[in-house]
């Protein structure tokens, strides 16, 4: 399989499990966040989803040609004066969200998902910051 297709495809779904909740309009909130963090889930705009405001997109539209244009999250919230911030704060969160709902149903381990937690904030960094060129 071509290589870069594995890789647009891998990004876009991580893309959407990160935002998907969001995207879909779910009253699934996440979880509170501490009094240190660089984000107030309490500003957010109800008309428009958290992570498209945090990305100043206008649509998913042009979040997905962005995306697949090959740039990074990173790249499109500089680009449109967004807050890269908030969108790596609200992927965690989501992320984060997941990781308890897995453990509080059993399907992971006290170990799997500490061991989860504790690589979160890099991997969403990573992700994050990353561009893939597709053609």
């Amino acid at each position: 399989m071509n290589m870069k297709r594995v890789m647009f495809v891998g990004t876009m779904i991580v893309t959407m499990s990160f935002a998907g909740t969001a995207w879909s309009k779910s009253a699934i909130s996440p979880i509170p966040l501490t009094e240190w963090s660089i984000v107030s889930i309490n500003t957010k705009d109800e008309s428009k989803d958290e992570l498209m405001n945090a990305l100043n997109q206008s649509s998913e539209e042009n979040l997905y040609q962005d995306l697949y244009a090959g740039k990074s999250l990173q790249t499109i919230a500089e680009e449109n004066d967004g807050d890269f911030n908030q969108v790596v704060a609200l992927q965690v969160n989501q992320l984060r969200q997941q990781l308890d709902d897995r453990l509080a149903s059993g399907s992971i381990s006290e170990e799997q998902y500490m061991a989860q937690l504790a690589e979160l904030d890099e991997l969403v960094l990573e992700s994050a910051t990353t561009s893939y060129e597709w053609a």
